[in-house]
């Protein structure tokens, strides 16, 4: 098969790769319907991750099942099913409590960049759709994979709850669908922090009822305006910088929480401040095998669309450009058909 590896930062190549097998009798191979490029893929492609050899890309996927080990139970070839980056069996103490990212038996999923991949743990990390779907669902069903299961942990962590005012650090894919799920669990105002129009534009349509461009102090300033001086009663951090750190939890209000998923990068909290904020700090690599099935009917019966994140469609073979696209801020997020 082929599929994406990075080989140095910006050096993306689309090119011959072994085809998964089943190595453990926990795996299954899954037929790719679709995948993406996903925004903590650009932390090594910029460079800021070191890479050290040819790296196999991506971690966000959909498809048919087409073999399974010898283990396997609850997951049948032919079935349509979505996964986590995060193999999981889903039985451990981790997974019984609803973090399956830290599963003891955790393993990252890597390498879905391709026609084909090899899932571990099969039976505790794929859940099957009620049926083969259709076509226009596939974007929407492929971001729960990551992108939308990492979201809706954000606005869970930060405790969003019916009639709260939430805001928005970072309008990446990941921020704009934090949007949408905090719209999904109720929140009566939700604050977008965006500069860009049509960015602004799909944080809009997704249940946001302010805009906010300032950012750092200015931001936090005008969080504090729009409360009337309180602050937000959840913050969703999507970003994972110094300053997209700082500027959520100084817009949180006393009591409030704040649900941070972005992967940290140069972030440095200090302990003084976090002390007299009183705030609830929760987040970390999302356990999106909790989600999934609520999320699955959540999209199957058409209550969300997050599939509109996708602004750019292109063949896998053209995946150097995708990530080109996203690195130069041309598309917020981009899907890739085999």
């Amino acid at each position: 098969m082929r599929g994406a590896v990075l080989y140095a930062p910006r050096d993306v190549r689309y090119e011959e790769r072994d085809d998964p097998t089943i190595i453990k009798p926990a795996d299954a191979v899954i037929r790719i319907s679709a995948t993406c490029v996903c925004g903590s893929d650009l932390w090594p492609y910029r460079g800021a991750d070191r890479v050290t050899g040819p790296t196999p890309m991506g971690h966000e996927y959909c498809g048919t099942v087409q073999e399974v080990g010898s283990e396997v139970r609850s997951i049948k070839p032919g079935q349509f099913v979505i996964g986590s980056f995060f193999a999981s069996d889903n039985t451990c103490p981790n997974c019984q409590v609803g973090y399956q990212s830290s599963c003891q038996h955790a393993e990252f999923v890597g390498g879905a960049q391709a026609s084909l991949l090899r899932v571990p743990l099969a039976d505790g990390t794929l859940v099957a759709t009620p049926r083969v779907p259709s076509e226009d669902l596939i974007p929407s069903l492929l971001s729960l994979s990551d992108v939308m299961g990492t979201a809706w942990f954000a606005a869970d962590a930060a405790s969003v709850k019916p009639g709260s005012t939430v805001a928005v650090v970072g309008d990446g894919a990941v921020g704009l669908l934090g949007v949408l799920s905090a719209k999904q669990m109720g929140a009566e105002r939700i604050i977008a922090m965006s500069r860009h129009q049509s960015r602004q534009r799909l944080a809009s349509d997704f249940g946001a009822t302010d805009i906010v461009t300032e950012r750092g102090d200015d931001g936090v300033a005008r969080i504090k305006e729009l409360t009337h001086g309180v602050g937000a009663d959840a913050v969703l951090e999507c970003v994972g910088t110094q300053e997209s750190m700082m500027q959520a939890i100084r817009s949180t209000r006393p009591g409030g929480s704040m649900g941070y998923v972005g992967v940290p990068h140069g972030v440095d909290l200090d302990g003084q401040q976090l002390f007299h904020s009183h705030i609830h700090l929760h987040g970390g690599p999302a356990p999106v095998r909790r989600f999934l099935p609520e999320l699955i009917e959540l999209v199957w019966n058409g209550k969300i669309n997050p599939g509109k994140v996708f602004d750019l469609t292109l063949p896998l073979d053209q995946v150097a450009e995708a990530y080109r696209a996203m690195d130069e801020r041309r598309a917020i997020k981009v899907l890739l058909r085999p």
